[in-house]
Order: structure tokens, then sequence, then C-alpha cells
């Protein structure tokens, strides 16, 4: 399946700087069979599992994560970036590579010991799922995985979140950046 979904995810070079690979999933989403398939590999580890949210990381992460939350018959809480959300929020820093930003969840989103599974199209260095983590820890959620389209090993993202003590999941993986 890996080899599939990774045939039809595009490749851009030098976006959004010279020297980064781009994988642009759009390509994915676009094609219908590529998305179900996509959407049904992320929800499968899951399916029985008592899963309460899905929290979905600004902004493909809510394409992704709404269509999961959809299929496992569970509410959606989206996890954005400061200022977006319209409530009263809680916040989590995190570094980027030239500063820092601040992720916001909505104060009622998720309701103490809820079980919350983290959706996103790529992880990365994991300073934004990592982030994200942190911030529904922190306010009573019991993190129970964190679901991807694309991994980027090489950069140590899925490492960060496991030694937090997620389960990670990711249905490819490319090297390099």
């Amino acid at each position: 399946m890996a080899e599939w979904i990774t045939s039809r995810i595009r490749t851009i070079p030098d976006y959004p700087k010279p020297g980064i690979m781009f994988r642009d999933i759009t390509t994915l989403l676009q094609d219908p069979i590529g998305f179900r398939k996509a959407v049904d590999e992320m929800v499968q580890p899951y399916a029985g599992q008592r899963i309460d949210k899905v929290a979905g990381i600004e902004a493909r992460g809510f394409i992704l994560g709404g269509a999961v939350a959809h299929q496992l018959s569970v509410g959606f809480v989206p996890i954005r970036k400061k200022g977006k959300l319209p409530w009263k929020t809680h916040g989590q820093d995190y570094e980027l590579e030239y500063g820092f930003d601040e992720l916001e969840v909505h104060q009622d989103a998720v309701g103490e010991g809820e079980s919350v599974l983290v959706v996103d199209d790529l992880i990365a260095t994991g300073g934004t799922a990592e982030a994200a983590v942190s911030l529904l820890q922190r306010i009573g959620a019991k993190v129970v995985g964190c679901s991807f389209v694309i991994d980027l090993p090489d950069l140590g993202g899925t490492a960060k979140l496991q030694s937090m003590g997620c389960a990670v999941q990711a249905l490819c993986a490319f090297e390099g950046e």
C-alpha cells in the first residue's frame, strides 16, 4: 500500500526554498480512490479502539482528520495557529526553523480523559505535532496515536513523538527532506 500511496504524491523540488523536496498530497486528495484508500488506511489501526475525538492540525490535517473522524463516527477538533479560533483557547508554543509559533485549541474542545487521535498530512521534524500532542495532553486528553500520510524519517519527527509515548503511523515514507 505504501508504494501505491507514494505513487500518487507529487514531489516539487526547491519549494518553499532551495534544497527542499516538497511532498504535495493534493494529487492524492484529488484522486477519489487515492483519498478513500488513504483515509481507510489511517482509520484501520484504530477501528474498534476507544477514540472520542480526532484532532487535525492546520491545514491539511483538517481535510484528513475530518474524513477520519467521520469514518470513526467521532467528533473533530481543529488545532490552529494562534489567533485563528474564535473562542477561548489554550495555546502551546513550538520552535520553527527560524523562530517560534503557537498552536491553539478551544478550551472546551476535549474533555478530561477523552481519547484523541492526532492527524496531519506529514511528519518531518515533529515540532508542530509535538506541540499539538503536548497541548492536548495538557488539557486532559489521552493521545492514543498520531497518524500521517507521509513520514520523513531522516528529520526525526516520528522518533520525537515516540519518545513522548505516542504510537505513530504513517502510510508511506520519503528519504531526505
